[in-house]
């Protein structure tokens, strides 16, 4: 026998022996778990379970029948839990010693990110979080208020330019612009690099192209069997390596982030003030300089720059898309705004401004409510434990459990959305889009165990969203300038926008899934 059927020989034996293993894994995971009498929608198929289904509407329809709490299958039928119990999430949330992302998510989020703060778990994050906080606390956000304001303006500018009908409408493709503008603050904002996306005369850099290709993998409506295949089994990654672009464009990015990284720190050196360099990086720098206990390589530092990237780029674009969305359909709602913003007299306004605008405000909260950018994410738990309900469940011989015992591996899915919408929380009423709802909060929303404003956003716990205060700054400082400059129109009805199956909620057009996210609205300058 051959040496290359030899190996491949052992190679089948190898793969056929983890798969089994899996299998039996899930076998007497199905027989001996405390979920076996749990509720929860059938298993249609025993490879795939409810994998790939698991929709905004369908999760809605299955919390209704079951509850807040219940089990489903996903791949190869392994049971999943999913819960929007809010005792159970401020544990899962707050004890991240415990409920950890699965090591398959970090192998996937490392290959796509490196080891970035979204990565990473642990004392890891506890020494990377420390020394990146700093970069987004509230000072910082205040200082780079004015650059979210100026790149709205030369928004504003792009698509005051756009050719219009008679009446002065035109249809834009408001996601677009907002990617743009969003890419160039984040550019400046986060590691003082000029993308220019706003520029219609000039080429994606080299960097803009690496990042597209990286987040296209985000943004991939399906897995590819490849990734999964690595993820789950990690002897194959030598045998289906990620990519050709992916790895290409992660060398850019490791390049250009060495470069950068280079250039701040020299600046650093030659006594540049700290008010002098405001961006994210330079403050991660100079943070990190502090340290000299747990100061961090250069390459770890540069696996930063996509936690940036996501946060400063993904949440607030999307998040903005779903605002004019939301005004566009709410045309009253618009209006209120509208006058309220245009009571201050100028272009720039402070951040103490921009958040002394009450309704604004409202705005703000209610969009990142019914229309937070991120769905969902999810747990396992790193050893066994008991998580605590306010909710008790009832399962199927009729016994009810104020508790729920989780065994080390178990899964947990996390509906970010469907919590921000939970009718017991919200009222009946929780899916309308309402900004005077926050004139009233009701009772119930302070149990919800997240960083801000009585919503899931942006998560809770040591593992909440870095950029919160970042994203929102920006958010506000778009709405102020395109509300007061533009009136917005549904392009076309409701009912053709949907959202992506994703994990970040990206709008597409029914009939024109081939042309990726977008958002068509009908503008017009004012």
């Amino acid at each position: 026998m051959s040496s290359t059927r030899l190996f491949l020989s052992a190679l089948g034996v190898v793969f056929g022996a983890s798969v089994l293993t899996s299998l039996f894994k899930i076998l007497r995971w199905r027989l001996f778990s405390p979920f076996r009498y749990m509720p929860g929608p059938p298993n249609p198929s025993w490879v795939m379970g409810n994998f790939g289904r698991l929709t905004m509407a369908r999760s809605q329809e299955w919390q209704a029948r079951y509850g807040p709490t219940f089990k489903y299958h996903n791949f190869l039928s392994a049971t999943h839990l999913y819960t929007v119990d809010t005792l159970a999430l401020h544990r899962i949330v707050n004890r991240s010693d415990i409920y950890q992302k699965a090591p398959l998510v970090r192998f996937h989020l490392t290959s796509l990110l490196g080891r970035g703060l979204l990565a990473v778990e642990g004392d890891e994050h506890t020494q990377l979080r420390k020394i990146m906080s700093p970069a987004f606390g509230p000072s910082q956000i205040h200082a780079l208020t004015p650059l979210f304001l100026d790149k709205s303006l030369e928004l504003s500018d792009v698509w005051a330019r756009q050719s219009q009908d008679e009446s002065g409408w035109a249809r834009i493709d408001v996601f677009a612009g907002l990617k743009a503008m969003t890419l160039d603050v984040i550019g400046l904002a986060g590691f003082n690099y000029e993308f220019h996306a706003l520029d219609p005369n000039k080429q994606p850099t080299e960097l803009d192209r690496a990042f597209k290709e990286v987040f296209m993998q985000t943004q991939a409506r399906r897995v590819r069997p490849t990734a999964m295949l690595r993820a789950r089994f990690p002897f194959l990654r030598m045998f289906l390596p990620a990519p050709k672009k992916l790895l290409a464009a992660r060398e850019t990015m490791k390049r250009i982030g060495m470069q950068l990284v280079q250039d701040a720190k020299t600046v650093i050196a030659s006594g540049e003030k700290i008010t002098d360099r405001k961006d994210l990086l330079s403050l991660l720098l100079q943070s990190n300089m502090a340290e000299d206990s747990q100061r961090l390589e250069d390459d770890v530092v540069v696996s930063q720059l996509p936690t940036f990237f996501v946060a400063g780029h993904e949440t607030t674009s999307t998040a903005t898309t779903w605002a004019l969305y939301a005004l566009a359909l709410h045309p009253e709602v618009q209006k209120t705004l509208r006058a309220e913003l245009q009571t201050m007299g100028t272009d720039s306004p402070s951040l103490e401004a921009l958040n002394s605008l009450p309704y604004l405000d409202q705005v703000v909260r209610e969009v990142m409510r019914v229309h937070s950018p991120v769905v969902f994410t999810s747990r396992m738990a790193m050893c066994d434990d008991v998580l605590p309900l306010e909710t008790p469940y009832t399962d199927t011989r009729g016994v009810e459990h104020r508790d729920i015992l989780m065994n080390k591996g178990q899964m947990i899915y996390i509906p970010v959305a469907a919590l921000n919408l939970d009718t017991r929380i919200w009222g009946a009423h929780a899916a309308e889009f309402k900004p005077e709802r926050w004139d009233a909060i009701p009772a119930e929303a302070n149990a919800v165990p997240g960083v801000w404003s009585h919503l899931f956003s942006f998560l809770g716990g040591p593992h909440n969203c870095i950029g919160w205060r970042f994203s929102l700054a920006e958010l506000k400082s778009l709405l102020y300038t395109l509300i007061r400059n533009f009136e917005f129109e549904m392009a076309v009805s409701p009912e053709q926008i949907e959202v992506g199956r994703t994990a970040v909620q990206r709008p597409m057009v029914v009939g024109e899934l081939d042309k990726g996210t977008q958002m068509p609205l009908m503008l017009r300058k004012l």
